[in-house]
C-alpha cells in the first residue's frame, strides 16, 4: 500500500482523491490547501474532500497559515509519495515548494503535473538536492506533458530521426471554477498575458476575459515542457516540438480530440507519421490524474531500486497494475540502480 499526500485540493486534487479510492494500491493519508491540512493514517475519503471544498472544513483538519510545511514535516515518515496538485503561478512556485519539501527531511517519491518549460528546468536544477535528500522526483507527469509526451517517446522508436512532434489538446469543462488554477495557467499562455500577470488577476477579471472569448481559449505555440522533456530524452531537439489546443470553459464536451502526431524518417528512408488519439469520453481529470498515479507507481518501483534525483515522464514509462512482486520484496532482492528509459 502506497500512502499518498496531495498538496492542493482544487479540481485536480479533489478528483485525485476520488480516483485513489478506486486504486487498491494507494491510500490517501494527507491533503492540504491554503486553509489548512488533514492527515489520517487509516485513509481519507475522497467524497469528504470533494464536499468540503476547503480542507479546514473537514472534521479533524487543522487550520494553518503554512499547511504544506506542517503536513510534510509532521508526517513525513508516514508518507510514501506526494502529488503536487498546486497551481504553478508564478513559474517558480512549485520549484520553491519542492525546495521546502527537501528542507523538511522528507524521503520518498514526488510527482507533479508541471506544464511550463522553464518550471521543469527549475526542477531539473534541483537534481543534486533531490539525490542528497533521498528523493526521487518525477516531473511533467499529467496528460501533456505526460501521457502524450511518453507516447511520442515510444513512437519515436520506429524512426532513426524524429522530424516533428505536434501535440494538440481539447478540453471541455462545464464551469471554469472546477479547474480555476488550470484555466489561469492556460490564460497565461495567451498573447498579452504571462504567469505573473494572471497570478494577480481576480476571479472577476478572469471571468471577464473568458466572457470576451465566449468561454473559448485557443492556444498556439505554447511554452510547454513537452519540448525540453523530449530533448532530455534524446528524442528530438526542442524546436521540433509544438503544443497547442482549445479549451471550452462552458461545455463538458471536448472541442476537439486530444492527440499527438510524431513524424520521422525510418532507416530505409521513408517519412511517416504516427498518431495517438485520446478518447473523447476521457476527461481532463482522467487523463491527468490517471498517468500521475501510473508514474507514482513507477516512481515507487524505481525508488525501491535505489534511483534518486529528478526524471521526466518522457524518460520513464508509467505502471498500471500491481507487479507480482511488491516493492518491499524488490528492494530486498535488488540493490542496483535501474532506470527504465524509453
Amino acid at each position: 500500500m502506497i500512502n499518498v499526500a496531495i498538496l492542493g485540493s482544487g479540481g485536480l486534487g479533489q478528483n485525485m482523491a476520488l480516483l485513489i479510492e478506486q486504486k487498491k494500491e494507494f491510500k490517501l493519508v494527507g491533503i492540504c490547501d491554503r486553509t489548512g491540512y488533514y492527515f489520517c493514517e487509516s485513509g481519507i475519503d475522497g467524497k469528504t474532500i470533494k464536499e468540503a471544498k476547503e480542507v479546514e472544513k473537514v472534521k479533524g483538519a487543522i487550520a494553518s497559515s503554512n499547511p504544506i510545511k506542517e503536513l510534510i514535516t509532521t508526517y513525513k515518515n508516514k508518507i510514501n509519495a506526494i502529488f503536487i496538485a498546486l497551481p504553478n503561478l508564478p513559474n517558480e512556485f512549485i520549484p520553491n515548494v519542492a525546495r521546502d519539501i527537501v528542507k523538511s527531511g522528507y524521503k520518498g517519491v514526488i510527482v507533479d503535473a508541471l506544464k511550463r518549460t522553464c518550471a521543469v528546468e527549475m526542477i531539473k536544477d534541483l537534481d543534486r538536492d533531490f539525490k542528497a535528500s533521498d528523493i526521487l522526483y518525477l516531473t511533467g507527469c499529467g496528460a501533456t506533458p505526460g501521457l502524450l509526451t511518453a507516447a511520442a517517446a515510444l513512437a519515436a522508436q520506429s524512426f532513426v530521426e524524429v522530424l516533428d512532434v505536434t501535440i494538440t489538446f481539447g478540453v471541455g469543462i462545464s464551469n471554469w471554477e472546477s479547474y480555476k488554477a488550470t484555466i489561469r495557467e492556460d490564460i497565461g499562455h495567451l498573447e498579452g498575458f504571462n504567469p505573473d500577470i494572471v497570478s494577480k488577476m481576480t476571479d472577476e477579471e478572469i471571468e471577464k476575459e473568458l466572457e470576451k472569448r465566449n468561454g473559448i481559449l485557443e492556444l498556439h505555440n505554447m511554452e510547454h515542457a513537452d519540448d525540453i522533456m523530449l530533448e532530455l530524452a534524446s528524442v528530438c531537439p526542442r524546436d521540433r516540438v509544438t503544443t497547442g489546443g482549445v479549451v471550452d470553459t462552458r461545455n463538458s464536451k471536448k472541442p476537439l480530440s486530444t492527440n499527438v502526431k510524431i513524424t520521422g524518417k525510418t532507416f530505409d528512408g521513408q517519412v511517416s507519421t504516427h498518431r495517438f488519439v485520446l478518447g473523447d469520453e476521457t476527461t481532463m481529470g482522467a487523463n491527468v490524474n490517471g498517468p500521475i498515479l501510473g508514474y507514482m507507481k513507477s516512481g515507487m518501483w524505481l525508488y525501491s531500486l535505489g534511483v534518486r534525483g529528478s526524471l521526466t515522464s518522457a524518460q520513464v514509462m508509467p505502471h498500471f497494475g500491481v507487479a507480482k512482486e511488491n516493492y518491499l520484496e524488490i528492494q530486498k532482492k535488488q540493490k542496483t540502480e535501474v532506470c527504465l528509459l524509453v
